[in-house]
């Protein structure tokens, strides 16, 4: 049975996405009300591919998918689902039926749910729950939002040093409510302060009699409570962990976070940044019309107003290019050249600065580095356009105006895509969030201003 349901699993999944006919005869047994064929269709898929498939359907469908499946839309699947598709759902269901779900989650994935609630709704799914689960929740919930606190697991496995390897066995096969799911076991001192870890081999290797003082590791590395989740990420990456205690402010072990946690978190925030960058907002295709639409104009009106500063600018030298049309059609190749390069060095930028690979001690490196890059690709490319310009308008001064120009724009691009992400990450800004506009506005206006400058200054005119 087991193995004939993993079958029908796979013929629904192809390439980690569900079968688009999958999806057809589920919303075609959903329009017919036949909801007995689709909760056979539903039976064999995992956790995660249900989730995928409230995902796929459309939004007016959903309530309708969620009373037909019953059973199968568990704890599980809510823990494996879009946020705005999980929050849609959450919120046609009573606050009991949302405390039933959250009782069978880990601590992380019951807040992740409960910490997108109103007000309101929080305090019923709250009150619905025993008192220490919602003693635990609401802890969590008292810590910073994408903090250490917000994402670890309660359940983990905490023993005195003074015990055996025998007693810590036995104090696993006999206590069935402790976490079923755990790498590491961690060894703690009369104030529950952690002072050492042992690996689940150690202990299957390891005679019963031998201490676990003698054993246990005692480098560790400990996560501080309120360490921002992008940091903890980091640790995780930096130091191969698997698994990782997390201590409040005098020390003690209260939680744990471990590496199925971190993919998510490396996830999210690597697609937070490129949105970011690109001011998509949060770049859901889930998300409401009225949020994306909020979440895009604010950076469209910041675009405008850039683009008028590189107008203004075009219109300082209206006389100029009055005079020689080549120089309007020339104009968008300087200010789009300029603004690519400019973004490959952000984007180094920004990466470098999320990942801590560009810190104070390597900064003047990596500006001169940069600097250099962009004078040599500055330089083809100004061979390249000033040959082909002067050549094609038969001008060698067009050709040698809008080559210097290239020069300067690629170098003021090159400079500004490291020196704009530093100076905001200097300010506590996330340098993700508002590079891409300056980089651009610098690029756009110099680039302008260096080649119209250049052509009025030299006294540039259709004959050469």
């Amino acid at each position: 049975m087991v193995e004939t349901a993993a079958t029908d699993n796979q013929i629904h999944v192809e390439d980690n996405h569900l079968n688009p006919a999958f999806v057809d005869d589920v919303t075609t047994a959903l329009g017919a009300g036949d909801l007995e064929r689709v909760r056979v269709l539903v039976e064999p898929l995992h956790p995660a591919d249900v989730a995928d498939l409230f995902e796929q359907v459309d939004g007016h469908e959903r309530a309708g998918l969620a009373f037909a499946i019953g059973a199968k839309l568990d704890a599980d699947t809510f823990a494996e689902m879009n946020d705005y598709v999980r929050d849609e759902l959450i919120d046609a269901l009573e606050p009991q039926q949302v405390a039933d779900v959250v009782q069978q989650l880990d601590t992380d994935d019951a807040v992740a749910i409960i910490e997108d609630l109103d007000a309101d709704d929080q305090r019923e799914v709250l009150r619905s729950l025993p008192a220490d689960d919602r003693a635990a929740i609401e802890e969590a919930l008292s810590y910073p939002e994408e903090s250490a606190g917000r994402v670890m697991q309660r359940e983990l496995i905490a023993v005195p040093e003074h015990w055996t390897i025998g007693q810590v066995i036995d104090f696993l096969r006999e206590n069935p409510d402790l976490a079923t799911d755990f790498w590491e076991i961690f060894v703690v001192d009369a104030g529950h302060h952690p002072i050492g870890t042992i690996r689940l081999s150690w202990v299957l290797r390891t005679p019963r009699s031998v201490a676990v003082s003698d054993v246990m590791q005692r480098e560790q590395t400990l996560i501080p409570v309120d360490m921002d989740q992008e940091e903890v990420a980091l640790r995780f990456q930096k130091y191969a962990l698997i698994s990782a205690a997390v201590t409040d402010a005098a020390g003690r072990l209260v939680g744990v976070i471990t590496v199925d946690d971190i993919v998510h978190i490396i996830q999210e925030e690597a697609g937070e940044d490129i949105l970011k960058l690109s001011g998509a907002g949060d770049g859901d295709i889930n998300e409401p019309v009225f949020e994306t639409v909020k979440a895009r104009v604010r950076w469209l009106m910041v675009n405008l107003g850039t683009a008028i500063l590189a107008s203004i600018v075009i219109g300082l030298f209206a006389a100029t290019i009055e005079q020689m049309v080549a120089l309007a059609i020339l104009m968008p190749i300087v200010a789009s050249l300029g603004g690519n390069a400019g973004t490959q060095t952000m984007a180094v930028a920004v990466r470098a600065l999320a990942t801590n690979e560009l810190t104070e001690s390597n900064t003047t490196r990596q500006i001169g580095k940069e600097l250099r890059v962009a004078l040599i690709n500055g330089s083809v490319i100004a061979v390249i356009v000033g040959l082909a310009a002067g050549v094609y308008f038969a001008n060698p001064h067009l050709g040698w105006v809008i080559a210097v120009a290239m020069v300067g724009n690629i170098f003021v691009a090159g400079l500004a895509g490291v020196m704009v992400p530093l100076t905001l990450d200097r300010f506590d800004i996330d340098p993700a969030v508002a590079s891409s506009v300056f980089v651009t506005m610098t690029t756009d206006v110099m680039g302008f201003f260096l080649f119209l400058g250049l052509a009025a200054a030299t006294g540039l005119t259709p004959a050469g």
